[in-house]
Protein backbone atom coordinates (compact mmCIF):
# COMPACT_ATOMS: atom_id res chain seq x y z
CA UNK A 1 0.00 0.00 0.00
CA UNK A 2 1.28 3.34 -1.00
CA UNK A 3 2.77 5.09 1.81
CA UNK A 4 3.60 2.53 4.29
CA UNK A 5 7.36 1.18 5.31
CA UNK A 6 8.03 -2.02 3.19
CA UNK A 7 8.86 -4.62 5.83
CA UNK A 8 11.29 -7.65 5.39
CA UNK A 9 10.04 -9.83 8.06
CA UNK A 10 7.90 -12.27 7.36
CA UNK A 11 6.02 -12.66 10.25
CA UNK A 12 2.79 -11.68 10.19
CA UNK A 13 2.29 -9.68 13.15
CA UNK A 14 5.70 -8.18 12.52
CA UNK A 15 5.44 -7.21 8.94
CA UNK A 16 1.83 -5.27 9.89
CA UNK A 17 3.75 -3.31 13.12
CA UNK A 18 6.87 -2.82 10.55
CA UNK A 19 5.26 -1.38 7.81
CA UNK A 20 3.51 1.09 9.94
CA UNK A 21 5.87 2.06 12.50
CA UNK A 22 9.37 0.22 11.58
CA UNK A 23 10.62 0.43 14.99
CA UNK A 24 11.18 -3.50 14.34
CA UNK A 25 13.76 -2.53 11.88
CA UNK A 26 15.36 -0.30 13.57
CA UNK A 27 15.99 -2.15 15.94
CA UNK A 28 17.30 -5.16 13.77
CA UNK A 29 19.64 -2.58 12.24
CA UNK A 30 20.92 -0.89 15.22
CA UNK A 31 20.95 -4.11 17.27
CA UNK A 32 21.20 -6.99 15.11
CA UNK A 33 23.07 -6.43 12.24
CA UNK A 34 24.47 -3.56 13.76
CA UNK A 35 28.71 -4.09 12.44
CA UNK A 36 31.02 -4.51 15.23
CA UNK A 37 34.96 -5.48 16.07
CA UNK A 38 35.25 -9.12 16.22
CA UNK A 39 38.14 -8.68 18.32
CA UNK A 40 35.82 -7.23 21.56
CA UNK A 41 36.86 -8.35 25.09
CA UNK A 42 34.87 -8.74 28.36
CA UNK A 43 35.59 -5.41 29.03
CA UNK A 44 33.08 -4.47 26.36
CA UNK A 45 30.61 -5.99 28.74
CA UNK A 46 30.03 -3.17 31.07
CA UNK A 47 27.83 -0.98 28.77
CA UNK A 48 25.40 -3.70 28.92
CA UNK A 49 25.49 -4.04 32.46
CA UNK A 50 25.20 -0.05 33.36
CA UNK A 51 21.72 -0.21 30.62
CA UNK A 52 20.74 -3.22 32.62
CA UNK A 53 21.60 -2.06 36.18
CA UNK A 54 19.67 1.45 34.99
CA UNK A 55 16.78 -0.46 34.43
CA UNK A 56 16.49 -2.69 37.31
CA UNK A 57 17.16 0.79 39.29
CA UNK A 58 13.99 2.52 37.37
CA UNK A 59 11.59 -0.31 38.21
CA UNK A 60 12.45 -0.57 41.93
CA UNK A 61 12.76 3.24 42.40
CA UNK A 62 9.45 3.03 41.22
CA UNK A 63 7.99 0.66 43.28
CA UNK A 64 9.43 2.23 46.50
CA UNK A 65 8.20 5.80 45.54
CA UNK A 66 4.57 4.34 46.00
CA UNK A 67 4.86 3.70 49.44
CA UNK A 68 7.97 6.69 50.56
CA UNK A 69 6.47 9.53 52.37
CA UNK A 70 9.00 12.29 51.63
CA UNK A 71 8.24 14.08 54.64
CA UNK A 72 11.28 14.73 57.40
CA UNK A 73 8.28 13.15 60.41
CA UNK A 74 7.33 10.35 58.47
CA UNK A 75 10.15 9.41 55.69
CA UNK A 76 12.44 7.40 58.02
CA UNK A 77 8.99 5.47 59.28
CA UNK A 78 7.86 4.65 55.80
CA UNK A 79 10.84 3.35 55.17
CA UNK A 80 11.17 0.78 57.87
CA UNK A 81 6.84 0.22 56.58
CA UNK A 82 8.83 -0.18 53.64
CA UNK A 83 11.15 -3.26 55.09
CA UNK A 84 8.77 -4.34 57.69
CA UNK A 85 4.81 -4.52 56.11
CA UNK A 86 4.88 -3.93 52.31
CA UNK A 87 4.88 -7.41 50.50
CA UNK A 88 8.56 -8.11 49.35
CA UNK A 89 9.73 -4.62 50.19
CA UNK A 90 12.49 -5.85 51.58
CA UNK A 91 13.58 -7.54 48.78
CA UNK A 92 12.66 -4.22 46.46
CA UNK A 93 14.93 -1.94 48.81
CA UNK A 94 18.09 -3.66 49.27
CA UNK A 95 18.09 -4.52 45.07
CA UNK A 96 17.53 -0.64 45.15
CA UNK A 97 20.11 0.25 47.54
CA UNK A 98 22.81 -2.31 46.19
CA UNK A 99 22.04 -1.32 42.87
CA UNK A 100 23.64 2.29 43.62
CA UNK A 101 26.84 0.36 44.23
CA UNK A 102 26.70 -1.65 41.70
CA UNK A 103 25.97 1.14 39.28
CA UNK A 104 29.09 3.04 40.30
CA UNK A 105 30.81 -0.85 39.76
CA UNK A 106 30.22 -0.86 36.34
CA UNK A 107 30.60 2.59 35.70
CA UNK A 108 33.64 2.73 36.95
CA UNK A 109 35.32 -0.12 34.88
CA UNK A 110 33.63 0.90 32.07
CA UNK A 111 35.22 4.45 32.16
CA UNK A 112 38.43 2.29 33.01
CA UNK A 113 38.05 0.47 29.97
CA UNK A 114 37.61 4.16 27.67
CA UNK A 115 40.88 5.26 29.13
CA UNK A 116 43.23 2.08 28.95
CA UNK A 117 42.17 1.34 25.29
CA UNK A 118 42.10 5.27 24.28
CA UNK A 119 37.97 4.87 23.52
CA UNK A 120 37.77 9.15 24.01
CA UNK A 121 39.55 9.85 21.01
CA UNK A 122 38.58 10.98 17.78
CA UNK A 123 35.91 10.42 16.07
CA UNK A 124 34.65 9.64 19.85
CA UNK A 125 34.72 12.97 21.52
CA UNK A 126 31.48 13.65 21.93
CA UNK A 127 30.49 10.06 22.84
CA UNK A 128 33.18 9.94 25.90
CA UNK A 129 31.68 13.82 26.91
CA UNK A 130 28.16 12.39 27.03
CA UNK A 131 29.76 9.29 29.00
CA UNK A 132 31.20 11.88 31.66
CA UNK A 133 27.60 13.69 31.98
CA UNK A 134 26.04 10.47 32.66
CA UNK A 135 28.13 10.31 35.57
CA UNK A 136 27.79 13.36 36.98
CA UNK A 137 24.12 13.27 36.75
CA UNK A 138 24.25 9.52 38.17
CA UNK A 139 26.61 10.73 41.07
CA UNK A 140 23.95 13.71 41.69
CA UNK A 141 20.94 11.07 41.71
CA UNK A 142 23.11 8.71 44.11
CA UNK A 143 23.40 11.60 46.39
CA UNK A 144 20.27 12.63 46.95
CA UNK A 145 18.63 8.90 47.14
CA UNK A 146 21.16 8.79 49.41
CA UNK A 147 19.41 11.62 51.99
CA UNK A 148 15.31 9.83 51.46
CA UNK A 149 16.32 7.29 54.82
CA UNK A 150 16.58 10.70 56.67
CA UNK A 151 18.87 8.60 59.06
CA UNK A 152 21.60 10.24 60.79
CA UNK A 153 24.27 9.61 58.06
CA UNK A 154 21.39 10.72 55.49
CA UNK A 155 20.73 14.46 57.27
CA UNK A 156 23.99 15.45 58.42
CA UNK A 157 25.85 13.85 54.79
CA UNK A 158 23.39 16.46 52.92
CA UNK A 159 24.40 18.88 55.52
CA UNK A 160 28.10 18.87 55.02
CA UNK A 161 27.98 18.63 51.28
CA UNK A 162 25.52 21.00 50.38
CA UNK A 163 27.24 23.24 52.46
CA UNK A 164 30.36 22.95 50.17
CA UNK A 165 28.57 25.51 47.67
CA UNK A 166 28.83 28.55 50.43
CA UNK A 167 32.64 28.26 49.46
CA UNK A 168 31.65 30.20 46.40
CA UNK A 169 32.29 33.65 46.38
CA UNK A 170 29.24 35.82 46.00
CA UNK A 171 26.45 33.25 44.68
CA UNK A 172 27.56 30.34 47.49
CA UNK A 173 25.21 31.41 49.54
CA UNK A 174 22.13 32.10 47.54
CA UNK A 175 23.01 28.19 45.65
CA UNK A 176 22.87 26.70 49.70
CA UNK A 177 19.58 28.67 50.41
CA UNK A 178 18.18 27.54 47.12
CA UNK A 179 19.00 23.76 47.69
CA UNK A 180 17.66 23.81 51.02
CA UNK A 181 14.68 25.61 50.52
CA UNK A 182 15.01 27.46 53.33
CA UNK A 183 17.55 28.16 55.83
CA UNK A 184 18.78 24.59 57.24
CA UNK A 185 18.08 21.24 55.59
CA UNK A 186 14.75 20.55 56.78
CA UNK A 187 11.44 19.64 55.21
CA UNK A 188 11.43 21.48 52.01
CA UNK A 189 14.77 19.72 51.53
CA UNK A 190 13.55 16.42 51.82
CA UNK A 191 10.56 17.42 49.16
CA UNK A 192 13.11 18.64 46.65
CA UNK A 193 15.72 15.83 46.61
CA UNK A 194 13.07 13.01 46.44
CA UNK A 195 11.84 15.07 43.37
CA UNK A 196 14.81 15.29 41.66
CA UNK A 197 15.93 11.26 42.70
CA UNK A 198 12.57 10.62 40.55
CA UNK A 199 13.54 12.93 38.28
CA UNK A 200 16.87 12.79 36.83
CA UNK A 201 16.79 9.06 36.16
CA UNK A 202 14.59 9.70 33.26
CA UNK A 203 17.21 12.13 32.22
CA UNK A 204 19.78 9.93 32.23
CA UNK A 205 17.98 7.81 30.08
CA UNK A 206 17.65 10.20 27.53
CA UNK A 207 21.62 10.99 27.92
CA UNK A 208 22.31 7.67 27.48
CA UNK A 209 19.90 7.50 24.45
CA UNK A 210 22.03 10.11 22.85
CA UNK A 211 25.42 8.18 23.91
CA UNK A 212 24.35 5.13 22.09
CA UNK A 213 23.27 6.85 19.15
CA UNK A 214 26.75 8.46 19.10
CA UNK A 215 28.82 5.27 19.62
CA UNK A 216 26.63 3.96 16.37
CA UNK A 217 27.52 6.94 14.51
CA UNK A 218 31.23 6.64 15.24
CA UNK A 219 31.35 2.82 15.44
CA UNK A 220 32.96 1.35 18.19
CA UNK A 221 36.64 1.56 19.28
CA UNK A 222 38.09 -2.05 20.00
CA UNK A 223 41.29 -3.32 22.27
CA UNK A 224 43.64 -2.96 19.58
CA UNK A 225 42.55 0.79 18.86
CA UNK A 226 42.58 0.53 15.30
CA UNK A 227 40.30 1.34 12.91
CA UNK A 228 37.90 -0.90 10.89
CA UNK A 229 39.05 -1.63 7.53
CA UNK A 230 36.89 -3.85 5.87
CA UNK A 231 33.66 -6.31 6.51
CA UNK A 232 35.91 -8.78 7.44
CA UNK A 233 37.30 -6.85 10.70
CA UNK A 234 33.43 -6.86 11.65
CA UNK A 235 30.69 -9.36 13.29
CA UNK A 236 27.07 -8.55 13.49
CA UNK A 237 26.31 -7.96 16.97
CA UNK A 238 23.51 -10.49 17.04
CA UNK A 239 24.06 -13.24 17.70
CA UNK A 240 28.02 -13.05 18.70
CA UNK A 241 28.04 -10.25 21.23
CA UNK A 242 24.14 -10.86 22.83
CA UNK A 243 25.85 -14.35 23.93
CA UNK A 244 28.78 -12.81 25.08
CA UNK A 245 26.78 -10.03 26.92
CA UNK A 246 24.84 -12.33 28.24
CA UNK A 247 27.25 -14.61 30.41
CA UNK A 248 28.33 -11.37 31.99
CA UNK A 249 24.96 -10.05 32.58
CA UNK A 250 24.33 -13.88 34.45
CA UNK A 251 27.86 -13.38 36.36
CA UNK A 252 26.91 -9.82 36.95
CA UNK A 253 23.14 -11.14 38.41
CA UNK A 254 24.17 -13.47 40.70
CA UNK A 255 27.25 -11.14 42.39
CA UNK A 256 23.98 -8.35 43.06
CA UNK A 257 22.29 -11.13 44.44
CA UNK A 258 24.92 -12.61 47.15
CA UNK A 259 24.58 -9.17 48.24
CA UNK A 260 20.87 -8.53 48.24
CA UNK A 261 20.53 -12.15 49.85
CA UNK A 262 23.79 -12.93 52.16
CA UNK A 263 25.16 -9.03 52.70
CA UNK A 264 22.78 -6.86 51.73
CA UNK A 265 23.69 -4.06 54.33
CA UNK A 266 27.51 -4.82 53.97
CA UNK A 267 28.37 -1.10 52.16
CA UNK A 268 25.67 0.69 54.51
CA UNK A 269 26.30 2.74 57.37
CA UNK A 270 25.14 1.72 60.83
CA UNK A 271 24.14 5.51 61.78
CA UNK A 272 21.83 5.34 58.84
CA UNK A 273 19.50 3.12 60.99
CA UNK A 274 19.30 6.09 63.91
CA UNK A 275 16.67 8.72 62.64
CA UNK A 276 18.14 11.83 61.64
CA UNK A 277 18.82 14.53 64.60
CA UNK A 278 19.99 17.89 63.76
CA UNK A 279 20.98 18.06 67.88
CA UNK A 280 23.82 15.12 67.86
CA UNK A 281 26.24 15.28 65.28
CA UNK A 282 27.78 11.79 64.45
CA UNK A 283 31.69 10.95 65.57
CA UNK A 284 32.57 10.15 61.58
CA UNK A 285 30.70 11.56 58.74
CA UNK A 286 31.21 9.85 55.75
CA UNK A 287 29.77 9.25 52.06
CA UNK A 288 29.09 6.52 50.58
CA UNK A 289 32.12 4.21 48.93
CA UNK A 290 32.07 5.45 45.40
CA UNK A 291 31.93 8.97 46.66
CA UNK A 292 35.61 8.86 48.78
CA UNK A 293 38.26 9.39 46.35
CA UNK A 294 36.40 13.07 45.70
CA UNK A 295 35.89 13.79 49.79
CA UNK A 296 39.38 12.95 49.65
CA UNK A 297 40.34 15.26 47.37
CA UNK A 298 38.20 17.89 49.29
CA UNK A 299 39.93 17.41 51.88
CA UNK A 300 43.31 17.12 51.05
CA UNK A 301 43.68 20.81 50.28
CA UNK A 302 43.35 23.19 53.67
CA UNK A 303 41.70 25.84 51.81
CA UNK A 304 37.86 25.21 51.74
CA UNK A 305 37.04 26.98 47.96
CA UNK A 306 40.74 25.45 46.76
CA UNK A 307 39.20 22.00 48.32
CA UNK A 308 35.78 22.35 46.71
CA UNK A 309 37.08 23.72 43.22
CA UNK A 310 39.80 20.25 43.29
CA UNK A 311 36.76 17.92 43.96
CA UNK A 312 34.96 19.21 41.31
CA UNK A 313 37.27 19.70 38.72
CA UNK A 314 38.93 15.92 39.33
CA UNK A 315 35.25 15.08 37.18
CA UNK A 316 35.30 17.81 35.11
CA UNK A 317 38.82 17.36 33.92
CA UNK A 318 37.55 13.92 32.44
CA UNK A 319 35.74 16.47 29.66
CA UNK A 320 39.02 17.42 28.48
CA UNK A 321 40.69 13.51 28.07
CA UNK A 322 40.13 13.87 24.52
CA UNK A 323 42.25 17.06 23.82
CA UNK A 324 44.92 16.00 27.05
CA UNK A 325 46.24 12.99 25.75
CA UNK A 326 47.95 13.91 22.05
CA UNK A 327 49.21 10.40 21.47
CA UNK A 328 48.50 9.35 18.06
CA UNK A 329 47.86 5.98 19.27
CA UNK A 330 44.74 4.80 21.28
CA UNK A 331 45.43 1.84 22.87
CA UNK A 332 47.77 1.27 25.88
CA UNK A 333 48.73 -2.14 24.11
CA UNK A 334 50.43 -0.18 22.10
CA UNK A 335 51.94 2.55 24.44
CA UNK A 336 54.33 0.93 26.58
CA UNK A 337 54.82 4.13 28.84
CA UNK A 338 51.11 4.59 29.57
CA UNK A 339 50.13 1.11 29.90
CA UNK A 340 52.04 1.31 33.18
CA UNK A 341 50.91 4.88 34.53
CA UNK A 342 47.49 4.31 34.03
CA UNK A 343 47.94 1.52 37.03
CA UNK A 344 49.73 4.18 38.80
CA UNK A 345 46.07 6.53 38.39
CA UNK A 346 44.31 3.87 39.59
CA UNK A 347 46.71 2.79 43.06
CA UNK A 348 45.98 6.24 43.27
CA UNK A 349 42.80 6.41 43.24
CA UNK A 350 41.85 3.91 45.26
CA UNK A 351 44.28 4.76 47.92
CA UNK A 352 42.01 7.72 47.69
CA UNK A 353 38.66 6.10 48.18
CA UNK A 354 40.84 4.39 51.03
CA UNK A 355 42.13 7.96 52.55
CA UNK A 356 38.75 9.17 52.64
CA UNK A 357 37.04 6.20 55.20
CA UNK A 358 39.66 7.45 57.38
CA UNK A 359 39.89 10.59 59.35
CA UNK A 360 42.25 12.96 58.07
CA UNK A 361 44.68 12.51 61.04
CA UNK A 362 48.55 11.49 60.93
CA UNK A 363 49.80 9.77 58.41
CA UNK A 364 46.65 9.70 56.15
CA UNK A 365 46.79 13.56 55.18
CA UNK A 366 49.96 13.59 53.51
CA UNK A 367 49.10 10.04 51.63
CA UNK A 368 46.22 12.32 50.56
CA UNK A 369 47.89 15.00 49.33
CA UNK A 370 50.22 13.26 47.59
CA UNK A 371 47.89 10.90 45.73
CA UNK A 372 45.74 14.14 45.12
CA UNK A 373 48.41 15.52 43.59
CA UNK A 374 49.31 12.70 41.44
CA UNK A 375 45.70 12.83 40.26
CA UNK A 376 45.76 15.89 38.51
CA UNK A 377 49.37 15.60 37.31
CA UNK A 378 48.52 12.08 35.02
CA UNK A 379 45.62 14.67 33.34
CA UNK A 380 47.50 17.85 32.88
CA UNK A 381 51.00 16.87 32.58
CA UNK A 382 52.03 13.27 32.03
CA UNK A 383 48.97 12.91 29.84
CA UNK A 384 49.76 15.73 27.36
CA UNK A 385 54.03 15.06 27.49
CA UNK A 386 53.72 11.24 27.07
CA UNK A 387 52.30 12.17 23.55
CA UNK A 388 55.57 13.86 23.02
CA UNK A 389 57.85 11.49 24.54
CA UNK A 390 56.75 7.84 23.79
CA UNK A 391 57.18 5.55 21.26
CA UNK A 392 54.38 3.52 20.50
CA UNK A 393 55.07 -0.42 19.18
CA UNK A 394 53.55 -0.92 15.49
CA UNK A 395 50.30 -1.07 15.21
CA UNK A 396 48.41 -3.97 13.26
CA UNK A 397 47.84 -4.32 9.85
CA UNK A 398 43.94 -4.87 10.52
CA UNK A 399 41.76 -6.29 13.16
CA UNK A 400 41.36 -9.80 11.49
CA UNK A 401 45.15 -10.13 10.87
CA UNK A 402 45.45 -9.64 14.07
CA UNK A 403 42.75 -12.11 15.56
CA UNK A 404 43.46 -14.92 13.10
CA UNK A 405 47.50 -14.76 13.69
CA UNK A 406 46.50 -15.70 17.25
CA UNK A 407 45.29 -18.98 16.16
CA UNK A 408 41.67 -17.74 14.83
CA UNK A 409 39.90 -19.32 11.72
CA UNK A 410 37.90 -18.67 9.03
CA UNK A 411 34.31 -17.61 9.75
CA UNK A 412 31.82 -19.93 8.97
CA UNK A 413 29.64 -19.09 6.04
CA UNK A 414 26.66 -16.94 6.69
CA UNK A 415 27.83 -15.44 9.83
CA UNK A 416 28.42 -11.94 8.24
CA UNK A 417 24.63 -11.63 9.05
CA UNK A 418 21.78 -12.62 10.04
CA UNK A 419 18.74 -13.07 7.56
CA UNK A 420 15.82 -11.11 8.66
CA UNK A 421 13.25 -13.25 6.74
CA UNK A 422 13.87 -15.67 9.78
CA UNK A 423 12.20 -13.23 12.35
Amino acid sequence: MAGLHKSQFQNPLLNWIDSRLPIPSLMYKEYAAFPTPKNFNYFWNFGALAMVTLVIMMATGIFLAMNYQPNTALAFGSVQHIMRDVNYGWLIRYVHQNGASMFFIVTFIHIFRGMYYGSYKAPRELLWILGVVILLLMMATAFMGYVLPWGQMSYWGATVITNLFSAFPVVGHGIVTWLWGGFSVSNPTLNRFFALHYLLPFIIVAVVFLHVWALHITGSNNPLGIDVKSPQDTVPFHPYYTAKDSVGICAFLTFWAFLVFFAPNLLADPNNFIHANPLQTPNDIVPEWYFLPFYAILRSVPNKLGGVCCMFGSILVLFFLPWLDTSRVRSARFRPIYRQVIWVWVLATVVLGVVGAHKPLGFWVPLGRLCTVYYFFHFLVLMPLLGVIERPLPLPESISRAVLGKGGGPMPSGAAATPMEKA
